[in-house]
């Protein structure tokens, strides 16, 4: 089921994420977040932004938001995409799932174009991506290092 978060999803979700922070490049946040951490930026991020996740079985298997691009004015119809899935859940079709609802709600808000950043080599990011019409926008080289690499980013964008 796909469902608007609540504050109480904090520790399912900071699990899920901080497996990502620990493991891989997929983000560039070096440190776990604790649970009250990631309560503050859920109810940050929810105020004003969409946030979804998945849940099956009372158990958050993934999640989706948007926040913003960036910060001038012109910007506010720009947004940018983050989804991330316990790694059980992956190609079950989840991801696309909160994605495709993601992107009827925020354009529903009025949104025109979603943003996503995806670490370079990221090919399960890009391919889910492509498959919902995002089209490579941008390349950044050796912007973001972490466990001693650096790395790239790859910007795909969707206009509504």
């Amino acid at each position: 089921m796909i469902r608007q978060v609540r504050l109480q999803d904090a520790a399912q979700i900071a699990a899920i994420y901080n497996g990502y922070v620990n493991e891989t490049t997929v983000t560039f946040e070096l440190d776990p977040v604790s649970d009250t951490d990631m309560r503050e930026r859920i109810r940050k991020i929810a105020a004003h932004y969409p946030y979804l996740v998945y849940e099956q079985e009372n158990r958050i298997i993934g999640y989706c938001y948007v926040h913003g691009w960036k910060e001038k004015a012109a910007y506010s119809h720009t947004a940018e995409t983050t989804v991330y899935l316990h790694p059980s859940f992956k190609r079950q079709g989840i991801g696309s799932a909160l994605m495709k609802a993601l992107i009827e709600a925020c354009a529903k808000q009025g949104y025109h174009t979603l943003i996503a950043c995806i670490t370079e080599g990221n090919g399960e990011s890009i391919a889910l991506h492509e498959k919902l019409g995002f089209k490579q926008a941008s390349h950044f080289h050796e912007v973001g290092c972490k466990f001693g690499r650096w790395l790239g980013v790859v910007d795909y964008e969707l206009t509504l």
